[in-house]
């Protein structure tokens, strides 16, 4: 079984910054992590490989630094790792980067595919749906524990809805989008940080793949951000001097009067 996990490298969410000319995110010199749900992905993957001994490709899709998040997922026992880094990708929004994104698991082939539900400097949970669209491969969303079959060679996937819970049985091809409580990602260990030093990372470019250049990038991504802006807040401080049970009752109307309880 090749499993293919796609990540996303995302910046730190204290410390985001937008282009006042484009209106997307300015990644370039910004202190950055894993997504949090593709890191628990890498984690499902790997518990996988452990199981019934799968081969586990890490992706994604940035600017050169993202070779760090693809090191660290080597790092926590990934067999290879591929970084799709190309001018034409800049800006692209969910629709492409979804497009490139399958593209390039065509090129690699696999027999599932793990995303995480949603990355945190977007909240779409858009690319994982989109790619199985553009594989025209099954999808389940929402995976809360993964487990493997061994008389039927099929995934069986706890899916978690508001309520309750769904159990399903797919075989591959497919896609499965991961919450990041499926379990905790495991610590890289000191073997596989020294090792990933002699792993190369490939490089997936334009050139590379079967693509067209007005799907992708900021000229094919049919969402434009026309503005933004910092919520300003209006702080008011106001000193009141109440015995103990006037000070409650002021607190609790102050909480209702926001709505808040």
């Amino acid at each position: 079984m090749k499993i293919i996990v796609c990540i996303k490298q995302v910046p730190n969410t204290t410390e985001i910054k937008i282009d006042p000319v484009t209106n997307t995110l300015k990644r370039d010199g910004v202190p950055s992590i894993i997504n949090p749900d593709d890191k628990t992905a890498i984690e499902a993957a790997l518990q996988l490989k452990e199981k019934c001994g799968a081969t586990v490709t890490v992706i994604t899709m940035g600017p050169m630094q993202a070779e760090k998040a693809l090191r660290e997922a080597l790092a926590m026992g990934a067999d290879e790792a591929f970084l799709l880094t190309d001018r034409a990708f800049a800006g692209s929004d969910t629709l492409a980067t979804s497009t490139i994104i399958a593209a390039a698991i065509r090129k690699l082939g696999a027999d599932v595919v793990f995303c995480g539900r949603q990355a945190i400097d977007g909240d779409t949970a858009q690319v994982g749906p989109q790619i199985a669209e553009h594989l025209g491969i099954p999808q389940i969303t929402y995976a809360a524990a993964i487990d493997y079959c061994n008389e039927c060679g099929a995934l069986i996937v706890k899916r978690e809805f508001e309520d309750r819970y769904q159990t399903l049985k797919v075989a591959g091809p497919c896609l499965i989008t991961i919450l990041s409580t499926l379990d905790k990602p495991r610590y890289m260990n000191v073997w596989d940080i020294v090792a990933q030093d002699e792993k190369e990372i490939g490089f997936i470019t334009f050139a590379d793949l079967d693509l067209n250049k007005e799907d992708i990038g900021l000229g094919g991504s049919p969402t434009k951000v026309k503005s933004t802006a910092t919520k300003q807040f209006n702080k008011t401080i106001e000193t009141l001097e109440l015995d103990p049970e006037s000070a409650a009752k002021a607190i609790v109307d102050a909480l209702k009067e926001r709505h808040l309880i």
